[in-house]
């Protein structure tokens, strides 16, 4: 069986990142930097690995995303330079009608938080990602984190 939920993601991006200044304190402030993305597609789709690198930011960090047939979902871990190379709790999820969806529970500075990733705009030339944050099981959503691609020429 091959899963092709990630191809469009699939080798060498550019991307614009937008990060919120404060996330979960009320700020509308952002801040914006350029990365590059180099995401391989593995084990007949089932398996996804990236890099994502922002020299000017400092950030580097790398994403694992396996896909479990019987269940239908996707697990994602992330782990960056900043976090010790520490794997975060997975988001769990699917796309449905060209939106993946990917949820978890976690932790921000000691406050429990529902995270949640989505890629949108997928079968387009620049694909969205976003991270949100809910300290209400859900409920309201703050997006913190933004990132648009376009393949490297």
């Amino acid at each position: 069986m091959t899963n092709t939920d990630f191809d469009f993601l699939a080798g060498q991006w550019d991307s614009r990142q937008r990060r919120l200044v404060k996330v979960l304190a009320g700020c509308d402030e952002w801040y914006e930097f350029d990365a590059t993305l180099d995401c391989q597609v593995l084990l007949d789709g089932t398996g996804v690995f990236d890099v994502l690198r922002a020299p000017e930011r400092d950030l580097e960090g790398v994403t694992l995303r396996l896909y479990s047939p019987q269940e239908r979902v996707w697990r994602i871990w992330w782990a960056s330079k900043a976090s010790g190379g520490q794997l975060d709790v997975p988001v769990v999820g699917r796309f449905d009608d060209e939106i993946g969806t990917f949820e978890c529970d976690d932790t921000w500075q000691g406050t429990p938080i529902r995270v949640r990733y989505q890629w949108s705009q997928v079968d387009t030339a620049h694909p969205r990602w976003e991270q949100a944050f809910s300290v209400d099981g859900g409920e309201s959503w703050e997006v913190n984190w933004v990132a648009t691609f376009s393949r490297r020429a």
